[in-house]
């Protein structure tokens, strides 16, 4: 009787000690994310001076009306979202596609072709061959330079590939013997089986696709209809750091002595941030499920 309690009394104290510990990770967590959200919302000419933790001392929305002020932000939205949303549905479609494919074990080439995939990983031809691939293919200047170069991840179809090869073949034999082909076979079972793994490679590729800017730069610098989010953010902040308009706006040479290169940077991050934290909650249940593969195996 004396050690059932005793017993009972030590995990009581251990289940407090894990909250404790988990109380401590959440505040770690969510600490910097709530102090860039304060400097953002602070005051420009306050924020110099420092001191602020997860409440701003002196609120105001300027900051973000020097961001939304610039006319191209609103194009560059669009486009990022476009590009994100297309982006992702192609690389996703791209990587399973092969992925499956590479799975089969009746392909003979399987090794060999994974092994030319597995090369891509370790070299390339260099960023000014990339430029003379891109311009030759007649890409720059167009809105598909942000989809067809980077289409498929060789590193994304391996994370499928070993996704699919976890499946049982004998779905496949037994779609195959009722008279299904390789394609009906792919998206009737395969497909839906690899949903967990596909959010999580999903939310990776828009994640990459909602923060690129310096393929606009390379490629689209020129195209004010073709910008991309993060690559005007990246002017205003470029903008406001050096003290020179360059965005053509009249406005924002009133604006640019009332904000500060802190705050803007932290309002930039919040306007970059918010978007992706409002998609994740609806694939987090896939994304965890997609983490912990191959935790387990029965």
């Amino acid at each position: 009787m004396q050690s059932a309690v005793g017993r009972s009394r030590t995990e009581h104290l251990f289940d407090i000690f894990l909250y404790i510990v988990m109380i401590l990770v959440c505040i770690v967590t969510l600490y910097p994310f709530l102090n860039v959200l304060a400097i953002s919302l602070n005051d420009s000419t306050d924020t110099v001076r420092g001191g602020i933790t997860i409440w701003p001392r002196q609120f105001t929305w300027s900051n973000y009306e020097t961001i939304l002020r610039y006319p191209t932000l609103l194009i560059g939205f669009r486009n990022s979202v476009l590009r994100t949303i297309i982006g992702s549905i192609c690389g996703v479609l791209s990587a399973s596609m092969v992925a499956y494919v590479m799975s089969r074990t009746d392909f003979q080439a399987r090794k060999l072709f994974s092994t030319m995939f597995a090369l891509t990983m370790y070299f390339s031809g260099g960023l000014i061959p990339g430029y003379m691939l891109i311009r030759n293919l007649h890409m720059v200047g167009t809105f598909w330079v942000y989809i067809i170069p980077g289409i498929l991840s060789v590193w994304n179809m391996f994370i499928i590939r070993s996704f699919i090869n976890g499946l049982p073949f004998a779905l496949q034999e037994s779609a195959k013997i009722d008279g299904a082909n390789d394609f009906k076979i792919f998206y009737r079972i395969v497909l839906p089986l690899c949903l967990p793994v596909l959010a999580t490679i999903a939310l990776f590729v828009a994640v990459g696709h909602w923060n690129a800017w310096f393929d606009t730069y390379l490629y689209n610098s020129s195209k004010e209809q073709l910008t991309t989010l993060q690559y005007e953010l990246m002017k205003v902040l470029q903008s406001t750091q050096t003290g020179n308009e360059q965005m053509h706006n009249p406005n924002a040479a009133q604006s640019m002595a009332r904000v500060s290169p802190e705050s803007i940077k932290m309002a930039i991050t919040i306007v970059c941030t918010v978007p992706i934290l409002v998609v994740y909650p609806f694939m987090q249940k896939y994304f965890v499920k997609g983490m912990t593969l191959g935790a387990v195996k029965s």
